[in-house]
């Protein structure tokens, strides 16, 4: 099980910001599609990834200046990234040590999906409930 197979289930639409972008309009994209990171662009490569998390620190700090300030100022950079042949196991053992909860997938530094740890272990769960059905017909026929 790999991320290319997430992503053929999830779709590759990613919403994404590009570095001049005003935390001000990350914030309301992250609220409009209900997500919980954004990764952040530079000529098309991946150069961080903001999350609701990166922002609530910076505005604890900072406080509401922080909002017109551009989104490569309170992104964690680099981003820990991922490409589409990753096994999904790995993935979540690399977002459980790192402690993050949402990984951009990149082929050669192009981004082309994001996957949660929602997302993976959504499909976790899903494959071990296949694998049990089968295992009880398995039982049930002999």
């Amino acid at each position: 099980m790999t991320i290319a197979a997430i992503l053929s289930g999830k779709g590759d639409k990613v919403v994404s910001v590009e570095c001049d972008t005003p935390v001000r309009e990350a914030v309301r994209l992250l609220a409009e599609h209900r997500i919980g990171s954004l990764p952040v662009t530079r000529v098309d490569k991946v150069a961080g990834i903001i999350s609701e998390r990166d922002i609530v620190y910076c505005l604890a700090r900072d406080g509401e200046a922080v909002l017109d300030q551009k989104v490569e100022r309170v992104m964690t950079a680099p981003a820990i990234t991922v490409t589409s042949d990753v096994q999904v196991l790995a993935a979540l053992s690399q977002m459980s040590k790192r402690r993050i909860r949402h990984l951009p997938v990149v082929e050669g530094k192009r981004l082309i999906g994001i996957v949660s740890i929602g997302d993976l272990v959504a499909y976790r769960i899903a494959r071990i409930e296949q694998e049990a059905e089968a295992m009880r017909a398995y039982i049930q026929s002999a």
